[in-house]
């Protein structure tokens, strides 16, 4: 088990191997599939993004309302395969960490390999107890987007495993090739 700070240096994300569990604290940002395709196209377009890649961790939610006294509702995470094709421009231009559920794509695992990244996998359906780690939150951009703004959100000891480490070793195939045999 390790205890990471956020946001993370490069050697912090060289020294993470897939299968390790770890605990992030300090800030993360919450982008759904609309937020990716707007942060994508302003890329594209030579357009400014609202927030700076190069430290940003990227979690696939979009929070549930939070009631009264709470900072924030259930925020578990979304499958993570419907970023795929926004994935890589993102991490080419500086994004290196990023939070979700399920399997990616072959161009995600290219671009986690050549730009160094890690993904890590948060459990899904246990957003009622990934809220209690999110101390602050608040929207920063499309407010538009509903549960799927950008949120800038502080955690302290977030849950997650490393899916895949920055040489591309992917747990979800790896875990299925020993249940072949």
């Amino acid at each position: 088990m390790k205890r990471l700070t956020l946001p993370l240096k490069e050697e912090d994300i060289a020294g993470l191997k897939a299968g390790e569990s770890v605990y992030l604290t300090g800030y993360i940002y919450t982008a759904r599939d609309a937020a990716h395709k707007r942060l994508y196209n302003a890329i594209k377009e030579n357009k400014s993004i609202p927030i700076d890649l190069s430290k940003s961790v990227i979690y696939y939610a979009g929070p549930c309302p939070n009631k009264p006294g709470e900072v924030i509702g259930s925020c578990g995470p979304t499958t993570s395969m419907r970023m795929d094709k926004y994935t890589p421009l993102l991490m080419e231009n500086g994004l290196r960490v990023i939070i979700g559920k399920g399997e990616r794509g072959d161009i995600v695992l290219d671009a986690i390999k050549k730009y160094k990244g890690v993904y890590f996998a948060a459990v899904g359906g246990s957003g009622a107890l990934i809220k209690n780690c999110i101390k602050s939150s608040e929207v920063i951009a499309y407010d538009d987007l509903l549960s799927e703004a950008i949120r800038k959100m502080y955690v302290e000891d977030l849950p997650v495993i490393t899916a895949i480490d920055s040489n591309g070793k992917n747990l979800y195939k790896t875990e299925r090739e020993k249940y072949k045999r």
